[in-house]
């Protein structure tokens, strides 16, 4: 049986961390963000979810979590912000940033 798709905010608000990618299929940084976060999922597998939420497409997710610059990347741990950062992050640094925060809210 498939599971049922999850609205955005029971994802947010679940046991596993949600690393959210604002983004805009228009935007440069984004796209150079996107092996960073293939290389990021690979690299820590089942401990984080990343999702991508377009900016344009999902205008009110975008205001509710005030996402004024793209990429805006924000890690959730049970409907918390865990952290935020605009712009792109290398890989090294985002893997470090949600390991050591997913230490701290175990």
């Amino acid at each position: 049986m498939k599971e049922q798709p999850k609205s955005f905010q029971q994802l947010i608000d679940g046991d596993q961390p949600v690393l959210v990618d604002f983004f805009a299929t228009w935007c440069g940084p984004c796209k150079m963000m996107q092996p960073i976060l293939e290389d990021t999922a690979k690299a820590l597998g089942e401990k984080v979810k990343i999702v991508k939420v377009d900016v344009d497409r999902n205008q009110m997710a975008a205001s509710k979590f005030q996402v004024r610059g793209v990429p805006t990347l924000i890690l959730f741990h049970k409907g918390k912000i865990l952290w935020r950062e605009s712009g792109v992050v290398p890989a090294h640094q985002l893997s470090r940033v949600i390991e050591e925060n997913i230490a701290q809210h175990a």
